[in-house]
């Protein structure tokens, strides 16, 4: 009752703008979270990976708490004792020169448009207002004008225009499309490792290599958005280094707080974040000693508890285990490390809703396929546990 009272109560406050699942969590830790009828769920959606340390960790709440007890906010007009640490231990983290802090994921996507087309303009030299950059099908980078502007989801767009020129729209996935895309205007090229909106989308191998190889020959930026796969979500620390390969740029969000607070970040070369000079761009809240504090805090799980070591093994062996189920609903399972698409020839939605009165949480998405995202934190136990319930749910669905 109390959980059907708060639902009316957002729906009839709160703008018609998401679809979730009538679940009221108020409490939640590791994988479990708790809704306000008492009832325990196993999370596999992880916040959209935001959370792949786990739900409220014990580490990460203490460093939130201290910090809160000293100063949380300065802006950027004065310097914090936080900030200067940050930017320290994530680019020696990541082997990057340079990192610019924001909030959300499509704050720092913006970040490192304007820091491509400023550089295509200044360093490239390309004409004023003439940069074009190129991204891809079936892409999502966040909920900017600017951003579902070069969206194919035509309802990402849907009454929002007019939209930013400048972009390019090719195929995921395909390196010959890419090349003839490129021209002398070109200042980059922005590109999902692995496309979580899509439906955990992995491109063909050796794509990020020839993408990589084309950006180099054509002088072009290769940015890499790893708001979703980045941190140790598919088995390594960014989704890019599962072909070897190093971009001029990368993106973070999400698990950078670890679902704490929002923060989020574009790490890139000393030349490429040199074309920003004071005012160019910034935040009030971005680099605030709060969230910096978290974040510095977060990184250390998720290195120091093996994180990305627990998504690399444990990923595939649940991968095998799901493409050992055989239910003509599935097509295909896809995915790289504990980030799996479960690809249906009918909705999912329905399923995603079974799931849920079985106690294990996760979200659809295009429609028919099933994300399946746990925190990294998970055990080998927990998956079990879950691989019971979807095999009942698919056993009663069909």
């Amino acid at each position: 009752m109390k959980a059907k009272k708060l639902i009316g109560i957002e729906d009839q406050y709160g703008a018609d703008n998401y679809h979730p699942l009538d679940i009221v969590i108020k409490r939640a830790e590791g994988v479990w979270v708790e809704d306000v009828e008492g009832r325990r769920f196993m999370d596999f959606l992880a916040a959209y990976s935001a959370v792949n340390q786990g739900h409220c960790h014990p580490r990460l709440l203490k460093a939130l708490r201290r910090q809160a007890a000293k100063v949380t906010l300065t802006s950027r007009a004065f310097r914090n004792d936080q900030l200067p640490y940050f930017c320290q231990e994530v680019c020696e983290l990541t082997g990057f020169d340079k990192v610019l802090p924001m909030n959300s994921g499509a704050e720092a996507v913006e970040t490192a448009i304007k820091a491509a087309r400023k550089w295509g303009e200044k360093v490239k030299g390309i004409k004023k207002d003439q940069a074009e950059i190129i991204v891809c099908h079936d892409n999502f980078h966040g909920r900017t004008t600017t951003i579902v502007g070069f969206s194919t989801e035509d309802q990402y767009k849907d009454g929002f225009g007019p939209f930013t020129p400048g972009f390019k729209i090719i195929p995921f996935g395909d390196a010959g499309a890419l090349e003839k895309a490129i021209t002398a205007n070109t200042a980059a090229f922005i590109v999902e490792p692995v496309q979580g909106e899509a439906g955990i989308n992995v491109p063909p191998k050796g794509f990020l290599k020839k993408a990589a190889a084309l950006c180099k020959q054509h002088n072009v930026l290769l940015i890499a958005d790893e708001i979703q796969s980045g941190l140790g979500r598919t088995g390594k620390l960014f989704a890019y280094e599962h072909e070897g390969i190093r971009p001029d740029g990368v993106i973070i969000g999400k698990a950078l707080s670890g679902g704490f607070y929002p923060v989020s970040a574009f790490l890139s070369s000393a030349e490429i974040m040199g074309v920003f000079r004071p005012g160019d761009h910034g935040s009030t809240f971005g680099g605030n000693p709060l969230g910096m504090a978290v974040a510095r805090e977060a990184l250390k799980v998720i290195v120091e508890e093996k994180l990305i070591e627990n998504s690399a093994k444990l990923g595939p062996w649940f991968m095998d285990e799901l493409r050992q189920m055989k239910f003509k609903s599935i097509k295909k399972v896809r995915g790289q490390g504990l980030w799996v698409g479960l690809v249906l020839d009918r909705p999912a939605r329905p399923y995603c809703e079974a799931l849920m009165h079985e106690g294990m949480l996760c979200k659809e998405t295009h429609e028919n396929v099933i994300r399946f995202a746990p925190p990294l934190t998970i055990g080998k136990k927990e998956l079990k546990m879950a691989l019971r319930r979807i095999n009942k749910v698919f056993k009663k669905l069909g």
